[in-house]
């Protein structure tokens, strides 16, 4: 079985790629396109001189001033509000909310605001805008900092929601986020954040955006195979992809990982695609099963692919309980035994 990610940055000068962590690749993103737009600007909470709390935006400030990187107060409300009234007038904020749990005081805005004013004005305005979200568990952290709040958004019409899962990724799309004219709920999946990959920068410059590998809401495969497939993203990623080579060097099932990368809009020709091949689907996520991502890729998967099925579709993913407390996230959190017991369950009808 062979992956099918691409490690290079199209157009860059051959033999420039290195090792980076995603943190820097999301730096070296926003960077990007605040030289090639100088309406982007950034907002949030000690994103300026601090950086922010995981210095995803370190130096930023230095190089481009506090009227361009922003430290606002401890007000999320207050801060999608401004980024409202700034992008109706052309600007193209990001807005970071610090931790996924501290979205919530902003969701007014986001879901009657941002998501409808385009809709609303009959496509006379716009909301350019993109909200960056550090989001899932595995860090240690306390009430209301580790959680997987992606469904909220991904339900809301009017939002494109999007993640990535490697550094390649969080350098090309988060450019692609804040090209875009619709309002982005871009997810950071906290805890690979100094993860590393290969990252072509090539001089340094703000690349051409159509040296994109992939488009914004396009699916990838990260592991080809032929028995299971199973439907992930963000920091699932990892998970996914250490299950199928377990899977491989036990001369075990050969398991198809495909990487969403986007929620809203879903790419399903490559579900259905994949599904196709394989004939059977777990779907796999931190969230909680209930009502979310995970329900929506199986219900679509059931209504499009019913033929192609050879099995239920399972659901693996949180327990539908709140985020527990640090030291039992790891019993919440879905792990590598959980996907193969999963696909041992499939593969059983």
């Amino acid at each position: 079985m062979t992956t099918t990610t691409s490690t290079s940055s199209g157009g860059a000068p051959a033999g420039t790629a290195r090792r980076t962590t995603i943190a820097k690749a999301l730096n070296a993103g926003m960077r990007a396109a605040m030289e090639r737009d100088d309406k982007v600007l950034l907002m949030g909470e000690d994103i300026g001189k601090l950086g922010g709390v995981f210095r995803i935006t370190e130096g930023l400030q230095k190089d481009f001033g506090e009227h361009r990187v922003l430290d606002t107060p401890l007000a999320e409300a207050g801060i999608m509000g401004t980024a409202v009234g700034l992008a109706l007038r052309g600007y193209r904020p990001v807005v970071e909310i610090q931790f996924d749990g501290f979205v919530y005081p902003a969701f007014d805005q986001i879901v009657s605001q941002v998501a409808k004013m385009h809709y609303r004005s009959q496509g006379t305005l716009k909301l350019p805008m993109v909200i960056r979200i550090p989001y899932g568990g595995g860090i240690g952290a306390v009430e209301h900092h580790s959680e997987s709040n992606e469904s909220y958004f991904a339900h809301t019409a009017g939002l494109r929601v999007v993640t990535a899962s490697t550094t390649e990724d969080a350098y090309w799309m988060i450019q692609q986020a804040i090209a875009s004219d619709d309002p982005v709920v871009f997810y950071e999946p906290k805890r690979r954040y100094h993860e590393r990959g290969m990252l072509d920068l090539g001089d340094g410059s703000a690349p051409d955006l159509a040296d994109a590998p992939y488009s914004l809401d396009q699916a990838v495969v990260r592991q080809e195979g032929s028995d299971v497939t199973v439907l992930t993203y963000g920091p699932m990623v990892k998970v996914a992809m250490a299950a199928a080579q377990a899977a491989e060097l036990e001369d075990g099932p050969s398991i198809e990982v495909l990487d969403l990368r986007s929620l809203s809009p879903m790419d399903t020709d490559a579900i259905e695609a994949s599904v196709t091949r394989t004939g059977r689907v777990i779907t796999l996520s931190e969230a909680q099963t209930f009502t979310s991502v995970h329900a929506e890729m199986a219900a679509w998967v059931q209504e499009h692919c019913f033929y192609h099925l050879e099995a239920p579709v399972l659901r693996v993913g949180g327990y539908n309980i709140p985020y527990p407390p640090s030291r039992h996230e790891e019993v919440f959190l879905p792990d590598l035994d959980r996907v193969l017991n999963a696909v041992e369950t499939v593969l059983s009808y």
